[in-house]
């Protein structure tokens, strides 16, 4: 086997992995929220630590990228993140659980973009897009870790014995698979952040990201929420595997798809789904109409961070890790602004009536999108 496709399955298993360890927490939400008798206020308040430490991290991913060749950061991220997944089940106290999830988004910063620098640069060595296919992979491991919560909580098992178990897994097979990630990648050039005017390359990608974090991660945080509150499912985790299992098979496919119809087209389309998505699920909060508008979502923002973050890794002025670091640092603001704002919207007026914000942001990737590419073309 080739040198380069030993490369990409372990680049694969690590974003399997990734899913798998995100989607096991996200789907825990609804019980550590029934755990400790939080209101949506209060949940939005814990949900709210994540991206602040996601935040902090920033400038030691980007320094860790441009010292060390990414498998580095990567494999050690890797470890803490799996041991604070672990942590976050056993938690007893509002404050254990904080400084926990505090750990697993500041590990999961430098473990995204450890990734996806390892990802851009794989995709050098083949002439078909490939990263689409490892971000549909990330959705697989989330597909498989929301079935796997779905079972434990049908089951009635312990969070703490899920998380555990998922941690020990993902830690076995990450230590196994390391030897075969991409060594002497490091880039000599575009790894200082250049402070003043933004660039807009950058500017207008990372305000794509800005609102796919939001679309997506209000889902990871709060679909599980809806399905139980709103749609009053005992199985609360049907509405998130749903919308998991329909973003991972697109991921598979949008790079064909983009291929086909083009990267402007793949904005709009993906901003029609996620608006109509949330609309069906908000007019008719029932079991199947939900299901199905939530699929539409799973569809929508399937093709957003994968395309927008191979864009990034095209930039003249930055290093493809150093791009992809202050993109996604948009993501993270998203993740700072979106959750907690659908908390304090529920607890305002209620969580049906809060996800029509996901409408109004799902329908700005038309404009801002558009602006992006006549710009590019603009300056080729």
């Amino acid at each position: 086997m080739e040198l380069k496709q030993k490369q990409r399955i372990a680049l694969s298993i690590y974003f399997f992995l990734s899913g798998i360890c995100f989607a096991s927490w996200a789907s825990r939400i609804p019980t550590i929220k029934e755990n400790f008798n939080f209101n949506d206020a209060q949940l939005g308040t814990i949900l709210l630590a994540m991206p602040i430490s996601s935040l902090i991290g920033l400038p030691i991913s980007g320094w860790l990228v441009s010292k060390f060749d990414s498998r580095v950061p990567l494999m050690v991220s890797f470890v803490f993140f799996s041991i604070a997944l672990a942590l976050i089940g056993f938690a007893t106290t509002p404050f254990l659980l904080v400084l926990s999830v505090c750990l697993f988004s500041f590990c999961m910063r430098i473990l995204n973009i450890s990734v996806n620098t390892q990802s851009i640069t794989l995709q050098k060595k083949f002439e078909k897009r490939v990263v689409g296919a490892f971000h549909g992979l990330w959705s697989t491991g989330g597909l498989l870790g929301v079935a796997f919560s779905t079972l434990m909580v049908k089951m009635g098992i312990s969070m703490q014995i899920h998380l555990l178990s998922i941690s020990i897994f993902g830690l076995m097979l990450a230590i196994i698979t390391y030897k075969f990630t991409i060594k002497d990648d490091k880039s000599t050039t575009g790894n200082k952040l250049i402070m003043g005017k933004p660039d807009p390359f950058i500017l207008y990608l990372g305000i794509l990201i800005f609102f796919g974090a939001i679309c997506e991660g209000g889902m990871f945080d709060w679909s599980g929420v809806y399905f139980k509150e709103v749609v009053n499912e005992d199985v609360f985790t049907y509405g998130y595997l749903m919308f998991m299992t329909t973003m991972a098979l697109s991921r598979f496919f949008c790079d064909k798809l983009v291929g086909v119809i083009g990267l402007q087209k793949m904005y709009i389309l993906s901003s029609v789904l996620i608006a109509s998505g949330i609309l069906i699920a908000v007019l008719f909060p029932f079991f199947w109409p939900a299901l199905l508008g939530f699929c539409f979502v799973g569809f929508g923002t399937a093709a957003i961070f994968p395309v927008t973050l191979s864009l990034a890794g095209t930039s003249k002025k930055y290093s493809p890790g150093m791009a992809v670091s202050i993109v996604t640092t948009y993501g993270i603001v998203g993740m700072l602004i979106g959750p907690p704002l659908i908390g304090y919207l529920a607890h305002a007026f209620n969580l049906q009536r809060a996800f029509i914000v996901f409408i109004i942001l799902g329908l700005m990737f038309i404009p801002v999108s558009r602006a992006f590419f006549k710009f590019q073309a603009k300056n080729e």
